[in-house]
């Protein structure tokens, strides 16, 4: 095993001791775990991973206390499991290290490791710079990332910043090897975001939702959500209400309901291959609603369908739209009602790269095509693919 795991702390014995008082149904009673009698679990048959970063030194405002994992742990634990077929472990914590950059290692090395052995792991941490980690775990394992965030700041940051909770993104983008292709955020907040900021996003031609837009239809997610590799969930994205009033949280925010909908559509999506939380409170709503959050996220995942639409596919039905300059094809499929487009630019001979002619999208996307309106972000894939 890499030496980088020798450096997880494994579950609290509180917690196991917790397990043992739960019912044979619980989630406790089923999750395999990284204690200090057994060691680690095998990962033979393994399908998702839970894996705590305490790491907190470059939060953007200090962090008053730790991060209480194994209180999330205790409330996932008591959660009943669905009609479940996947394996699930719980390899433990990652504490500071010596350095901030010792911690970014350990946990680049450790989820590397498990996406080498097609494990989603489960990131609970304290803050969102540990994004940059997860980001780098791909460089051997993915050339391409698509990457969301859902959030109510882009977290790009000031230009003398070289790397916090706030301005992780920045790094992302200028580091080295730039395996970045999509950027995607879902649910920012106009008055938490510099001009400056969204004319970056425009220039980069990456995707971005306000809150608004995303709650008016929380089922127009899917589709966002479906050709990520990673993704980011800020909990500030949460509104205060909903993790017991924290000062750190704003009034307005995605409610308990919505944000559990949004992981539930990202465990559903195939391509996802890391789903990290950040940014977390010690309050017990807070740990409450993330234990959903996580349990949401797995329940998605055991219905995962891999399924891509072909023109002789009897599961799709196909449909055509003739626009002013091209056409543009539909396909629906019949088994979980997902929609897809094929855009015709995506497959010019000046096209630099392999793009995908197939874009995720909704049936009032086809709708909207129906009527020659054309949705903005088919030209940002288009021009996305001319960079």
């Amino acid at each position: 095993m890499n030496a980088a795991f020798d450096f997880l702390v494994p579950v609290a014995d509180k917690v196991l001791a917790h397990c043992e008082l739960l019912p044979v149904q619980a989630l406790g009673r089923k999750i395999r775990k990284h204690s200090a009698n057994n060691g680690f679990p095998e990962f033979d048959n393994t399908a998702v991973a839970l894996i705590g970063v305490r790491e907190s030194r470059n939060a953007f405002e200090k962090k008053p206390e730790k991060l209480d994992v194994s209180a999330i742990r205790i409330q996932l634990y008591k959660l009943l499991m669905g009609n479940w077929n996947s394996s699930i472990i719980d390899i433990g914590d990652v504490e500071e290290g010596e350095t901030v950059e010792d911690t970014y290692f350990v946990v680049k090395e450790i989820v590397a490791v498990l996406l080498k052995e097609n494990i989603v792991p489960i990131v609970l941490g304290a803050t969102q710079d540990i994004t940059y980690a997860v980001y780098r775990a791909f460089d051997e394992i993915k050339d391409r990332i698509n990457l969301v965030a859902i959030d109510s700041r882009f977290d790009f940051g000031m230009d003398e910043e070289l790397i916090s909770s706030n301005s992780y993104m920045s790094k992302i983008i200028t580091d080295k090897p730039n395996n970045l292709f999509n950027f995607t955020n879902i649910g920012y907040q106009s008055y938490y975001n510099a001009q400056e900021e969204l004319d970056l996003m425009e220039r980069l031609f990456f995707d971005a939702y306000r809150l608004g837009e995303i709650t008016a239809d929380i089922s127009s997610v899917e589709p966002l959500l479906r050709n990520a590799h990673a993704i980011s969930l800020d909990a500030r994205s949460i509104r205060a209400s909903e993790v017991g009033f924290s000062n750190n949280f704003s009034p307005n925010g995605f409610t308990g309901r919505e944000i559990c909908a949004i992981a539930r559509y990202a465990g559903i999506s195939e391509d996802v291959m890391v789903f990290g939380i950040y940014e977390m409170e010690n309050a017990n709503q807070s740990c409450q609603l993330m234990a959903q959050i996580i349990w949401y996220f797995i329940e998605g995942f055991n219905f995962r369908i891999k399924e891509t639409p072909q023109d002789k596919d009897d599961d799709f039905t196909k449909y055509i739209v003739p626009t002013e300059t091209e056409q543009l094809v539909y396909y629906k499929s019949l088994l979980t009602e997902r929609w897809w487009v094929e855009v015709p630019s995506l497959l010019a001979e000046h096209n630099k790269i392999n793009s995908p002619a197939l874009l995720p999208c909704a049936e009032k996307d086809y709708l909207e095509a129906c009527n020659q309106n054309i949705p903005e972000r088919w030209f940002k894939a288009y021009k996305k693919g001319l960079n």
